[in-house]
């Protein structure tokens, strides 16, 4: 049995956004019917989008989540909740309420989105946890629901969801949150896709795509990605002997981790790529990337800037030419840098993904 309560908002159901009750629901109803979790990979983001539907407090009742309740410093999962309708204007449930045990559902959805240029500083990726509450508006049936968001890692859940704060998804908090929501809408849209859910011809979709068919790879996936990581600077006969040996790789799945990192650094050598030290000078980076590019680069940096702080500077002086600074990612204390074309850095992260070739953004 299930039971909400009031909250002091207008409902949730613009008839043209994808972030409406309308569609919430439905996805709702095919998790407490179908299936209450599912993973998939879509288009457009990276690794695996998550989709789990929760209750407080049947959810929560195992031996973990009894003691990360008692850490946090409450008496039972409906406190927790409390915290959470706190956060959210909702009405707290009183102690009679408590004792009918009732159930009360949320979903859980997860995925990795880009950072904000802040958070680029740090991170290549940021994750993106939103907490969908139901609840009542004007009504005593389900009619709406609230949105807690985090950016964390949930290790001890019952932390991470009294850490999410409440998100206006109409007034981001930063640009991150922005990039978050955006996405949020493509995610949203790509659910519905996946569990076959029907959308409602008056919301605006935010991708024309077919999100959920994704490309299947061949030897042509590798020689496109090669041809716009080298900006279209390699030999034909180069081009088709490292796109072979890179696919052989991939459909070897079974081939040693270290192995393949050493494919991928040997293909990236064979293209005009900078391979540096964690820490390195402007006076090294005006050098490389002016090898690379084939002009001199210089840049305007403040003094005693080094390594990951140069970046953004860097990226400024890229841009005026139309080109962006990127990175494979060796999993280890190094960079491996090579620049691409502004416009081809989009293509570039979605072959990446396809080719399991770890390429980020800086």
């Amino acid at each position: 049995m299930k039971d909400f309560f009031s909250n002091l908002f207008g409902r949730n159901n613009d008839p043209k956004s994808i972030i409406s009750f309308d569609v919430i629901d439905s996805i709702y109803a095919y998790l407490y019917h179908e299936q209450n979790s599912i993973e998939f990979k879509m288009k457009g983001i990276h690794d695996t989008v998550s989709v789990n539907l929760y209750a407080f407090p049947t959810s929560l009742d195992h031996d973990e989540g009894k003691a990360q309740i008692e850490k946090a410093g409450f008496k039972n999962a409906y406190e927790v909740l409390n915290e959470l309708y706190k956060k959210i204007d909702i009405g707290i449930l009183s102690e009679e309420i408590i004792e009918q045990d009732l159930e009360y559902d949320f979903i859980h959805i997860q995925f990795y989105s880009e950072p904000g240029a802040e958070m680029k500083k740090y991170f290549n990726r940021v994750l993106n946890n939103f907490i969908i509450i139901f609840c009542c508006t004007n009504s005593l049936e389900i009619n709406d629901f609230k949105i807690l968001y985090s950016g964390s890692h949930f290790i001890d859940y019952i932390k991470g969801l009294l850490d999410t704060e409440y998100l206006d998804v109409n007034k981001p908090k930063n640009e991150t949150q922005e990039i978050g929501i955006k996405d949020f809408k493509i995610v949203l849209q790509g659910i519905c896709q996946y569990i076959n859910i029907e959308i409602p011809e008056s919301i605006e979709l935010p991708s024309s795509e077919n999100l959920i068919e994704l490309e299947q790879v061949t030897s042509e996936t590798f020689a496109e990605f090669i041809k716009l990581v080298s900006r279209g600077n390699i030999e034909e006969k180069e081009l088709k002997k490292q796109s072979k040996k890179l696919f052989a790789a991939f459909k070897n799945e079974a081939k040693d981790y270290y192995e393949k990192v050493e494919g991928h650094f040997d293909f990236f050598e064979s293209i005009d790529a900078w391979n540096s030290d964690w820490k390195f000078d402007p006076e090294d980076a005006e050098y490389f990337i002016s090898e690379m590019i084939g002009e001199d680069l210089n840049f305007e940096y403040p003094e005693e800037t080094f390594s990951h702080e140069l970046f953004p500077y860097i990226q400024s002086a890229l841009e005026k030419r139309n080109l962006e600074l990127m990175t494979y990612d060796t999993h280890g204390d190094n960079y491996l840098f090579f620049v691409a074309n502004k416009s081809d850095v989009y293509r570039i992260l979605e072959l990446a993904e396809l080719t399991k070739i770890e390429v980020n953004q800086l």
